[in-house]
């Protein structure tokens, strides 16, 4: 398999383009599936506090045999930690948690503006970085008047905004916003989880085309409008189906007829009223 290719942040680290999510992996099965999608050609792997699996991704870190700076791993800052201090101390609990010494990025996972805290969280990022805990810093869910607002309090703009972003959802606004400020978009839930979009004609039309699932064509999709994907899976033969996708090019017509599939459908929560 060719190799996954990076995308290099406004902070000059560089994340790699494609990764493993483990929302919803079970904490008892982590270590094992994290540890065969490093076998399959993965390194990035994206978690959170609120998952309760990062002890199972440090072990598969530490498991691995890989060398520490071959992988990449991103966690995030939940809710009910956000603050100055107490974003400080559940830092340090996640690298506990995960046996390691620095984490590659760390997220806030929810702006939850109805609570006021995320700038003060935000400042504790950018210590926390300071202090050499994370390599890089961004946060996840955040709508333009947030991201703004982080900006002009600090002045430090996060090197990356991890989004809900698939083919009925494609935020056309939010990632031009993002990149005019040099923000790197990262797409959660890039399937849309499942079936429906799976079963789309024009997906699978697309997919026929390559001799690909419709899903390998999406995935392709985000890839090649430059975004950072993750598509989360417990499922070995998924894993790997999932990584396949550096062996086919969508045509312009292809990534066209994708674009057409917008609309605008969330199906996660809104950040605007999550708290």
């Amino acid at each position: 398999m060719p190799p996954v290719p990076s995308i290099k942040l406004a902070d000059g680290q560089h994340i790699p383009q494609f990764g493993l999510g483990v929302f919803q992996t079970p904490a008892d099965q982590t270590a094992e599936i994290v540890g065969d999608a490093f076998r399959l050609g993965y390194r990035h792997i994206d978690t959170a506090a609120i998952y309760k699996n990062e002890a199972g991704v440090g072990a598969a870190v530490a498991a691995s045999g890989l060398a520490r700076d071959e992988l990449y791993i991103t966690t995030k800052l939940w809710n009910a930690e956000q603050g100055y201090d107490s974003g400080l101390r559940a830092l340090d609990t996640s690298l506990a948690t995960l046996g390691l010494d620095t984490i590659d990025l760390y997220l806030i996972h929810w702006p939850c503006p109805a609570n006021g805290k995320f700038v003060d969280s935000w400042k504790a990022l950018i210590q926390a970085q300071k202090d050499g805990k994370v390599k890089s810093i961004g946060v996840s869910n955040f709508r333009v008047e947030d991201l703004d607002r982080i900006a002009q309090a600090t002045g430090v703009v996060p090197v990356i905004n991890q989004i809900e972003l698939h083919p009925y959802l494609q935020q056309g606004a939010l990632r031009a916003y993002h990149d005019q400020h040099g923000i790197v978009t990262e797409s959660w839930s890039p399937l849309a989880r499942g079936n429906e979009l799976l079963s789309h004609a024009t997906l699978q039309a697309i997919a026929a085309a390559h001799g690909k699932t419709a899903a390998q064509v999406i995935l392709r999709w985000h890839l090649q409008l430059g975004l950072v994907v993750f598509p989360k899976s417990a499922t070995p033969s998924r894993i790997k189906e999932n990584i396949e996708i550096f062996d086919f090019v969508l045509s312009d017509d292809d990534m066209r007829a994708i674009a057409a599939l917008d609309t605008g459908t969330r199906i996660g929560p809104d950040p605007a009223t999550m708290n």
